[in-house]
């Protein structure tokens, strides 16, 4: 029987103010720890949620880029009412972690990554996840231009927020149904269904850490953030159970990355409701 570790975890609440809990599992979502406050169900479903979400993350990688070190970092996830954090903590190991709105983001990341240095041989389960690409993702390097699709699947605003700024690579937009309205030139329909597939997941078990990062009435789910070595994915809230993923090289300007793309989403959620329109006159 694996040894519980969740004395261990208790470093992050007790030293980073505003950190809420933090929970350790296996790459197949079995908790190997907690820190006081989670209810046991609590910390099961916490475990199998982020076990999902890294196995999604990881399956995205080809999306923020084609070289070959794709290498998964961190997965991070906002709403209104708090922060969820998942990175790697050893072979077949992650850790989770949850804090308040206004929590020091270098503080909590700094401690959890000291948290896993200490962990170290405490860790000793088996990785059961594909540290390469998944089989369904090798061999998808950039689109070609050709192949984006029926007329009318290409956004022009979100084509211009992606040439305009430096490192931006690709976006889609998805509706509520999970299914792409449009994307940029540079993505063809096929890679856009995949993509939208994979982040449609994401975007559910994103929701199902909301308690974890806190309980608040009408809490809302704002934006998913997976780092990769050689780039970002970014998923964002884009209107009523709409989403816009776009993805990014490692040494983009973010915040200007962001701010653009939120800037844009109002225009981009009419193109697509009058693209739809078109396709059906």
């Amino acid at each position: 029987m694996t040894a519980d570790l969740s004395w261990m975890l208790e470093d992050i609440v007790h030293n980073v103010p505003r950190a809420r809990h933090a929970v350790l599992l296996s790459a197949d979502g079995l908790p190997r720890g907690a820190t006081e406050g989670l209810a046991e169900k609590e910390v099961r479903t916490i475990s199998a949620a982020m076990a999902g979400m890294q196995s999604l993350s990881r399956a995205t990688a080809h999306f923020a880029g084609p070289e070959e070190d794709r290498q998964w970092n961190q997965t991070i996830i906002e709403f209104s009412h708090g922060w969820s954090f998942l990175i790697g903590a050893g072979q077949g190991a992650y850790l989770a972690a949850a804090a308040a709105p206004d929590v020091d983001m270098q503080q909590i990341s700094f401690r959890m990554h000291r948290l896993v240095a200490r962990l170290g041989n405490n860790l000793t389960s088996p990785p059961r996840v594909n540290t390469d690409d998944d089989a369904g993702t090798r061999g998808t390097g950039p689109a070609r231009r050709e192949n984006t699709g029926a007329p009318g699947f290409v956004l022009a605003d979100l084509d211009q927020v992606i040439s305009e700024v430096r490192g931006a690579r690709h976006a889609v937009l998805l509706g509520a149904d999970g299914l792409p309205r449009g994307a940029t030139s540079g993505l063809n329909r096929d890679l856009a269904d995949t993509i939208s597939a994979a982040m449609t997941g994401i975007h559910a078990y994103s929701r199902v850490t909301s308690q974890f990062a806190g309980v608040l009435e009408d809490a809302e789910w704002r934006q998913t953030v997976i780092e990769f070595q050689h780039g970002w994915i970014f998923l964002i809230a884009a209107g009523t159970g709409a989403f816009l993923a776009a993805a990014a090289e490692h040494d983009c300007d973010i915040e200007e990355f962001t701010t653009r793309l939120h800037e844009v989403i109002p225009k981009l959620t009419t193109s697509a409701a009058q693209g739809q329109g078109a396709g059906h006159a």
